[in-house]
């Protein structure tokens, strides 16, 4: 062990103190085996690569190398996490991460999708990009790998064109939870319907609606799944239903937090487009900002790809090819979670011969063996292996065991036949709005609410994305797996998912919120974010008809909240609260800024306020067991309206100054008494985690300093959810376009480009992303040349 730790250290101390190896000539020549022809890359002063080649066969090969020089560690984990692998190189802390992902299958999955329903042409992006990655490892020995793989003391393996892909189903997890609340929502079933539906809410006065209108008639979507008697035994079982989902919900977090994957529903995305009509140079324009973990690095990459074919620039995921979000010589796209239902629950009912009831009779389930490698040292390479047996019923996998009750999780990424590879190549290649609507008809990832823009004038907006059609129900609740209800049927058709082309009102926004009104024929889902993001963008370019891209640069960093803001305006205008809290109240901007104290203390009494209401309108358990991602519409309902049949016994005010007293108590508690101190940005921080920056004697290498917190789920900016990306475009004029990602290209924090992006993302100054050959000749501040060795 001791030698072991003199080992860590001198490769710590060999890696601190060796100077970086960059080019000190701004050309230089590379010979490389696997390339047909030459091929150029310049980087310009933040390491950006621009990448000419000759043929397809060589651009794609050549960004594997490329990609790999700067982030080849990250590449490694991203698939080893999808793949159920990390016990192998972290030990059993992660084995509970790798059985959750090993019981989805997706390795299973991704290997027959590449077989069977990839075209020759797609197989051959991959395995292009794939012969990169292979050709850069090739270049590198035991002391010249990157560090992670020198202190974990293992070596990559070689990369498998289905590794690509195994990367997509990671974004699948992050944006897909529905059956955490179909899980919740079993619980309250028991509640009166028009309970039920104030709890669980949907529709808002603040909702931006894209497509549909709302109505007042009885929508034709499918009714809330029928509770008869037959099937009402069922949720007796809601209990450890939502126990599991809990449980999984805390792995997942875990796992997804490891690589920057991980964020809450309600503090997402945000992208719109606005017509030339509305902008100052009559030009379309197109922003774009995820949200998504701060992580160290990023997990965008941002690349420049040019051939006879293409010219495309944008972000992509390290391990995937071509550009994900970004720009070609024609159309600018971006793209924010739609959050559909894509996850439905069934009860299954199992003997003791592994078989499970159907409605015609019982039926053998698939039993799969995943065997997974664990160190029982996390400081020795040797492993052993943890043997996992999966149940799978034609329903899908069994995430959950009472014994002869199972609960199986059937999900759209399960399916072979959705990927979320090729409509990005099909997207990069596009020319107009027909070919940006082909690219998406392809795509099976989680769904997303893709915006266009053109060098034409036309902009639109397009749902991308396999959302089921139910035989019965609409899977809000689990379905008895016994009796045929709840069957999918099939995928909502692309020619019906929601689309917008040219709207007379000149924008279009959506920032994850509920998009389609009732009068829309199909079923989405319930869960929508809160729509106070989407209203305040909305607010913001309607009120100004000549928008510039300063202008949608100011939107991205806007930390008005909308939500608290009308809050503590209620309270001051009951006098519901101490004075010490109206003093601050009165003065406050609305704005989630990081020196404010007003927003951290509205934000402790929205809490405090609506767990008061909610214990004396549904008991303790019940109060404690609600969890909805559009919670605080509720809370907001109830301040705004303060309805009759909500009313606590001591009044609203009275439950406002509780509330207020409470949360005093806590920040104190917490804190400390100095109310100055309570700020925003003093009491959170924005982490760029990195696997193992918190490791001891090593971390430090990795560690990058935490910045204040600003902005929240309620804001356009949300620093501590972390914009992973921010992109502004005008067609046409593409030597303009912004774009920035949170840290930098490179995955070396010795290399002066890991966090050389990091006060461009934080300020929201975001600098311009050239795109011009005759711009990105003059940028260029080193060119390397790749000839076939």
């Amino acid at each position: 062990m001791h030698n072991h730790f003199k080992s860590i250290l001198l490769i710590a101390f060999t890696f601190l103190v060796t100077t970086a190896c960059f080019a000190q000539t701004p050309t230089e020549t590379l010979s490389v085996s696997g390339l047909k022809d030459s091929v150029i890359v310049r980087r310009d002063d933040r390491s950006i690569p621009y990448i000419e080649a000759k043929n397809d066969t060589d651009l794609y090969f050549a960004q594997g190398y490329v990609t790999a020089q700067d982030r080849l560690w990250q590449m490694d984990l991203y698939r080893r996490v999808a793949g159920g692998r990390t016990a192998e190189i972290f030990g059993s802390s992660r084995l509970d991460e790798d059985k959750r992902w090993r019981r989805f299958g997706f390795a299973g999955v991704v290997e027959e999708t590449y077989k069977n329903y990839l075209t020759p042409e797609l197989r051959a992006v991959l395995d292009n990009y794939a012969r990169g990655v292979n050709a850069y490892m090739a270049t590198l020995n035991k002391d010249s790998l990157p560090p992670e793989f020198r202190i974990l003391q293992y070596q990559p393996e070689e990369w498998k064109p289905t590794d690509s892909m195994l990367i997509g189903k990671i974004l699948s997890d992050a944006l897909s939870t529905s059956w955490y609340e179909d899980a919740t929502r079993a619980k309250f079933k028991d509640l009166p319907k028009e309970l039920f539906n104030e709890l669980f809410v949907e529709k808002t006065p603040f909702d931006v609606l894209v497509v549909g209108k709302d109505t007042e008639v009885q929508s034709p979507k499918p009714k809330v799944q029928s509770l008869k008697s037959e099937s009402r035994n069922l949720f007796k079982f809601a209990d450890n239903i939502q126990t599991a989902a809990i449980k999984d919900a805390e792995t997942r977090k875990k796992s997804l937090e490891s690589i920057g994957f991980y964020q809450e529903f309600n503090a997402a995305s945000n992208n719109w487009v606005v017509s030339g009509k509305r902008t100052l140079d009559g030009k379309p324009i197109l922003a774009n900002d995820p949200h998504l973990q701060a992580s160290a690095p990023s997990i965008w990459y941002l690349t420049n790809l040019s051939s006879p074919t293409q010219r495309v620039s944008g972000v992509t995921i390290p391990g995937t090819p071509g550009v994900v979000l970004g720009h070609n010589e024609f159309i600018a796209w971006g793209a924010t979670n739609l959050g559909p239902d894509a996850q439905d629950l069934y009860i299954e009912t199992f003997n003791d011969k592994n078989e499970y009831k159907t409605d015609k009779g019982f039926q053998a389930a698939k039993i799969r063996t995943e065997e997974i490698k664990v160190r029982p040292n996390p400081l020795k390479p040797e492993t052993e292996i943890v043997k996992l047996e999966v149940l799978e019923t034609d329903d899908g996998v069994i995430i959950q065991d009472d014994g002869a009750k199972k609960t199986a999780l059937k999900w759209t990424a399960f399916d072979p036949k959705n990927n979320e590879f090729g409509a990005f190549y099909r997207l990069d290649l596009a020319k107009n709005w027909n070919d940006f609507k082909a690219a998406l008809k392809t795509y099976g990832g989680a769904t997303q609410n893709f915006v266009y823009a053109d060098t034409q004038g036309n902009i639109g907006f397009h749902n991308g994305g396999a959302i089921p059609i139910r035989s019965s129900g609409d899977g809000s609740v689990p379905y008895d797996g016994s009796k045929n209800v709840g069957k999918w049927t099939g995928y909502i058709p692309f020619e019906e998912l929601p689309e917008s082309y040219n709207p007379l009102e000149g924008f279009i926004v959506t920032a994850n919120q509920r998009i389609a009104g009732d009068s829309y024929p199909h079923f989405l889902g319930h869960g929508w974010a809160a729509s106070y993001r989407a209203r305040r963008i909305y607010q913001l370019l309607a009120a100004n008809k000549k928008v510039t891209v300063g202008d949608c640069m100011m939107i991205q960093s806007d930390i008005y909240d909308i939500s608290r803001a009308n809050f503590a305006r209620e309270i001051v205008k009951m006098e519901a609260a101490g004075d010490e809290t109206l003093k601050i109240l009165r003065g406050w901007d609305g704005k989630a800024s990081s020196d404010s104290v007003s927003v951290v203390l509205v934000s402790e009494i929205q809490r405090n306020f609506l767990n008061a209401i909610l214990k004396e309108k549904l008991g303790e358990q019940k109060a404690n067991d609600y969890r909805w991602s559009n919670s605080i519409s509720l809370t907001d309902w109830l301040i705004r309206e303060k309805p009759a049949d909500w009313m606590p016994k001591e009044g609203y005010k009275a439950v406002l100054l509780k509330a207020d007293a409470a949360a005093r108590e806590s920040l104190t508690k917490k804190y400390g008494a100095d109310q100055t101190k309570w700020t925003l940005g003093g009491l959170y921080k924005i982490n760029f985690v990195h696997p193992l920056a918190a490791a001891p004697l090593i971390g430090g290498i990795f560690a990058i300093e935490p910045l204040p917190y600003k902005g929240g789920g309620g804001t356009v900016v949300n620093a501590g959810a972390s914009v992973s990306m921010r992109h502004i475009t005008v067609p046409g004029d593409w030597d303009n376009t912004r774009q920035v990602i949170t840290l930098g290209e490179s995955g070396d924090p010795k290399s002066p480009f890991y966090k050389d992006q990091l006060e461009s993302w934080y300020s929201g100054n975001t600098p311009v992303f050239l795109f011009s050959k005759t711009a990105i000749e003059k940028s260029a501040k080193r060119v390397v040349l790749m000839n076939p060795k």
